[in-house]
């Protein structure tokens, strides 16, 4: 067991981000590089988060990971690519000598434990969350300052637009190398306090097609992708970027629809074609279209990842209403006080002439639950010693042991 002295632990917590212009397809595989420009909004670490220790010591004998309690295999490919250039990074910062501490041995090993506050691989980022976590807080073990775009991207793509908090855009960047495609802050958390978030947790399952193989398959079959990428999104990104600055609600909700759709219908022209909505889904999408029609007005928005979960955003004067409709189109079927989480939302009334709009046969129990959150932070350290997953042996402690 290593004595306390010669353990060296930091503990960070890092936040899920939802793209509402989409990154799907690769330029280059091994350096995950985009074939598009990405932007997505960071979501609040209270509700939906990553936390991480990463502890080093000369006493250690091999880099070890736990995930959720369980022992994961360190040797995967992306783990190592973090690994291997947060390590780089750090030979890099000795060798300049900046006058700076010497950072911990770069010989000695590594055991990280991570845990989600949310359900794993079921199309809620967790990726995302996870891999910016693993680079913020090995950085912080380590004693790298540079930007960590690339150490989170080696991990998953998505995961350098959670190194901010606010709204992020990943630029594709045009160099071979990928020294150019960075997360940029586009406007901080701050920036529009009255935008919320609604997870509607469709299914916990884990996907069918996971994301890595579907963009390969699209990459190769799909001629809308290319397009898409090299015609739209450019437009897009610059669009979207104005709605954020302008705090423009109609113009950002109908281009986060436009663009969700877009995205899955690179997915069904691929070939064979992924389908990651389900019947639930569809459902969620023609709610929100009645909802607006309604109204006379584009008051809440959805997107979909590669998988069938919503995410609805609305501001904060149409929170109430819609998580009303939510609960009246898919009624819960066991657990209606655990139906809506996170943020409190004022129970209210759904209007007879509203009901009669969404003219829809409530579907019990289609949506399993809703997080209610808003825009957050990037990734934060923990200083209480409490936080920390590893005991002072190196290992999970015994809470998180499966």
């Amino acid at each position: 067991m290593p004595s306390d002295q010669s353990l060296l632990a930091v503990t960070c917590t890092a936040p899920v981000n939802i793209a509402v212009i989409k990154y799907w397809g690769k330029r280059d595989e091994e350096l995950i590089l985009p074939l598009n420009s990405s932007l997505s909004v960071t979501v609040h670490q209270d509700q939906l988060r990553t936390t991480t220790t990463a502890a080093i010591s000369k006493d250690f004998t091999e880099d070890r990971v736990w995930l959720n309690g369980l022992e994961e295999d360190v040797g995967q490919p992306r783990l190592q690519a973090c690994l291997r250039e947060i390590r780089r990074l750090a030979r890099k910062r000795t060798s300049t000598g900046d006058g700076d501490p010497p950072p911990p041995s770069l010989s000695d090993r590594v055991h990280v434990a991570s845990v989600n506050n949310f359900p794993t691989a079921a199309g809620l980022a967790s990726s995302a969350a996870g891999f910016a976590c693993l680079a913020y807080t090995l950085a912080r073990v380590y004693g790298v300052e540079d930007d960590l775009s690339e150490v989170a991207r080696q991990g998953s793509g998505s995961a350098c637009r959670s190194l901010y908090g606010g709204f992020v855009e990943w630029q594709m960047g045009q160099r071979a190398d990928g020294k150019d495609s960075v997360a940029r802050q586009v406007a901080p958390e701050s920036h529009w306090p009255q935008l919320r978030v609604l997870i509607l947790v469709v299914s916990a399952e884990r996907k069918p097609t996971g994301s890595t193989v579907g963009m390969q398959t699209s990459v190769q079959t799909s001629a809308l992708l290319k397009f898409r990428a090299e015609a739209l999104v450019p437009a897009r990104m610059v669009e979207m970027a104005r709605c954020v600055r302008e705090r423009d609600f109609p113009g950002f909700a109908e281009l986060t629809m436009k663009d969700s759709n877009q995205f899955h219908a690179t997915c069904l022209d691929t070939f064979p074609p992924i389908s990651y909505l389900n019947d639930t889904s569809r459902r969620i999408v023609q709610l929100v279209h009645r909802f607006n029609a309604h109204h006379g007005q584009t008051k809440v928005a959805y997107t979909f990842d590669a998988g069938p979960n919503a995410v609805l955003f609305t501001l904060e004067d149409t929170m109430a209403e819609i998580v009303a409709v939510v609960r009246h189109a898919f009624p819960p079927e066991a657990n209606g006080d655990k139906f809506l989480k996170g943020l409190p939302v004022t129970p209210v009334p759904v209007s007879d002439e509203l009901k009669a709009t969404l003219a829809m046969e409530p579907a019990p129990g289609g949506v399993q639950y809703v997080i209610a959150t808003q825009v957050g932070p990037g990734p934060q350290v923990l200083n209480d010693p409490d936080a920390h997953l590893l005991g002072p042996d190196g290992l999970p402690k015994p809470r998180l042991a499966a």
